[in-house]
């Protein structure tokens, strides 16, 4: 048995220490980069024309949108009044006992304020974004249509548009500026931070988020 190598050790202990620093390193710059592009992708307000305006769901209460639905419904009506889309798609399911799923209040919102009925696609399946998504995607398709401008929170853009591409939808985006969401830069941050994860774990999963984070007044 030939001597041992003193230098040995050291060598592995350096480089495991290198490894390690360089995992950490790019798990930063990952993260890091995920949220400056949630961040941009906020920013981005696109009224390109299209086949449907289509509103991501939120809470609802006995038929009436919370407040962060209704700023996106607000939002999405005045696209549509502006020409960018036809059609206004509303989504979201419901909990169990509701009489309302999101998408039927925001139909009732919608027609409350002034758009006619039979412009209004509801879409009342799916109670996370991606499933919101495809259950839309799906109604579009029927109707021979494949792009729209997606209606959410700022923080919420980039994730959805993500998934709408992936279902299939041309999809770009003209977030609402309004509501609770966008209040405050505390809320903005703590937004920004979890719509960085969320988006992670989807890329990385295909899945959305549970549904104790995906779904409810912010989804």
């Amino acid at each position: 048995m030939g001597p041992v190598n003193p230098e040995e050790p050291r060598s592995v202990r350096v480089f495991l220490r290198r490894l390690v620093l360089g995992v950490l390193l790019v798990g930063v710059l990952v993260v890091g980069g995920t949220g400056v592009r949630v961040w941009q992708v906020a920013r981005i307000d696109d009224r390109e024309s299209a086949d449907v305006v289509l509103v991501l769901g939120a809470a609802q209460y006995a038929g009436r949108p919370s407040q962060i639905l209704e700023a996106r419904l607000r939002h999405a009506k005045n696209l549509y009044d502006e020409g960018v889309a036809p059609y206004i798609v509303t989504t979201g399911g419901n909990k169990p006992g509701d009489t309302y799923t999101e998408a039927s209040a925001g139909v009732r919102w919608l027609t409350e304020n002034g758009v006619p009925e039979n412009r209004i696609i509801p879409v009342g399946e799916g109670n996370d974004t991606l499933g919101s998504l495809r259950a839309a995607a799906e109604k579009i398709r029927e109707r021979g249509w494949s792009s729209a401008v997606i209606v959410s929170d700022p923080w919420h853009s980039l994730r959805a548009r993500t998934m709408a591409s992936d279902v299939g939808l041309d999809a770009w985006t003209s977030p609402t500026h309004s509501g609770p969401i966008v209040q405050t830069r505390e809320t903005q941050v703590r937004y920004i931070v979890r719509e960085t994860a969320a988006l992670l774990y989807y890329r990385a999963t295909r899945a959305p988020v549970d549904s104790t984070t995906d779904v409810g007044a912010d989804k």
